[in-house]
């Protein structure tokens, strides 16, 4: 067994980062639209988060963001003219379009993609298949450029398998790892590839009596595992449960986290039937129990995990081969989170907590864990991906002096409506793929 390493690829906040309120479910991002954000800020809290991680010993690299407000898709509502003409024409006759193409949504790379290391394919490499993110309009757009980043990062072909994103069909709707966990003994053996999803059969009349869109298909599971050529007996679909939905859960990173052999979840996660399969199958592959903790509705509410994101904490592996878990500073300051932290703390499932401040992406719905995109390496493939997106404190400043020269300070509904906004955001695209050594990845530069 080769040693391996989990890479956190974390997404750059982009320059357009703004709270639009267009993901339904989400209810940080429908409780904040129309607010002014702090683009420079938001970046600022990414990098610093990385910059924590590095820190830590923890392999970290960034993903560029995309390419925004995207004119290709106005283009093709048939909005024409010049980019300038363009922008001021949809921001007057069609705003919500205008929103959906400019949102910085990307940044939460946890929805990229769903991975699948060397150790659990058949043909030994890393598979990735982008997510097609079908639920919601403005996350749909990202398909097509983080596919092309992904492939940029992960060139070389003995090693990398990057799918195309699952057709765009309703009942293949997927949104990446944020619905995907890997539990195994050690980052480089044998894992258990977990795919929960929402609905089951494509017109599952359940599915739509939540309160909310149910996103995650079970059919983009079994597909991904065909794709990846994961082993039947290595791979388990895990259904959600109908009260995370209403509740506001709309993936299972806000409800689960996982690292290795530990799995923190909310009672009313999952079905509880499954939870026992899945215990018996990581026991089974595994070669001893796994450390299973549920956390109970009495002690820490489905509400109060939402509130918190305390589940979207990132629980990672450092270097001496203990745990550590990240946490959004909310978790700090609420007394059900904290108290829920320390008992864990003392049952010895990791060692230090870190809380950090990504308050920007809070306020959009997205935690320390949605930032993210886990990817299990061995070393040979860790030096075989593309070097340049990897964070070293001398990346890390370069990155902080170009969201400081290039970001706007804040940024308010209207601004979206502002042509010089597309300029500025492609001037900054354009100097950091040259300061990631990317090449042309983004539509302008084609």
């Amino acid at each position: 067994m080769m040693q391996a390493v989990e890479l956190n690829l974390d997404g750059i906040v982009g320059p357009t980062h703004n709270y639009a309120g267009l993901a339904a479910g989400n209810l940080a991002s429908m409780r904040h639209r129309g607010r002014k954000s702090y683009p420079r800020k938001a970046a600022l809290q990414g990098l610093d988060k990385m910059r924590l991680l590095m820190e830590l010993g923890v392999p970290q690299g960034v993903l560029p963001p995309h390419e925004r407000p995207y004119l290709p898709f106005l283009r093709a509502l048939g909005f024409r003219g010049s980019d300038q003409a363009i922008i001021t024409k949809a921001a007057k006759d069609n705003p919500l379009m205008l929103a959906n193409c400019s949102s910085s949504s990307a940044m939460w790379a946890a929805n990229a993609a769903t991975v699948s290391p060397s150790a659990d394919t058949l043909d030994r490499k890393v598979h990735f298949t982008p997510a097609n993110l079908l639920s919601e309009l403005h996350r749909s757009l990202e398909a097509v450029v983080n596919t092309r980043i992904l492939r940029a990062l992960f060139a070389n072909t003995r090693y990398f398998t990057v799918h195309d994103p699952l057709p765009a069909a309703w009942a293949l709707r997927d949104e990446g790892a944020a619905n995907h966990l890997r539990l195994a003994a050690s980052h480089g053996g044998k894992g258990l590839e977990v795919f929960a999803f929402d609905s089951g059969a494509p017109y599952q009349p359940q599915e739509y009596l939540h309160r909310y869109p149910a996103r995650q298909s079970l059919g983009a599971g079994i597909a991904v595992r065909h794709r990846h050529l994961i082993r039947k007996d290595q791979s388990l679909g895990l259904q959600r449960s109908g009260q995370c939905i209403d509740a506001g859960a709309f993936h299972a990173d806000l409800v689960a986290m996982g690292n290795l052999d530990v799995l923190i979840y909310h009672q009313q996660a999952f079905d509880r039937g499954s939870m026992a399969v899945l215990r018996k199958a990581c026991h089974r592959l595994m070669g001893a129990p796994p450390r299973f903790v549920e956390i109970i509705e009495d002690n820490f509410s489905l509400t109060d995990a939402v509130q918190t994101y305390f589940f979207n904490s990132q629980l990672v592996t450092l270097s001496s081969g203990a745990m550590a878990l990240i946490a959004p500073q909310e978790c700090r300051s609420h007394p059900a989170a904290r108290a829920q932290i320390d008992l864990l703390k003392q049952r010895q499932l990791f060692r230090s907590v870190e809380f950090v401040d990504v308050r920007q992406s809070m306020l959009n719905g997205g935690g320390p864990a949605c930032l993210r995109l886990r990817v299990v390496l061995n070393t040979k493939e860790l030096a075989a991906m593309h070097q340049g997106v990897l964070l070293t404190p001398q990346l890390y400043g370069q990155l902080t002096q170009w969201v400081q020269k290039h970001y706007r300070e804040s940024l308010a509904p209207a601004d979206l409506a502002d042509p010089a906004l597309l300029r500025e955001s492609r001037k900054a695209l354009d100097e950091l793929t040259t300061l990631l050594r990317l090449g042309s990845i983004y539509d302008f530069q084609l």
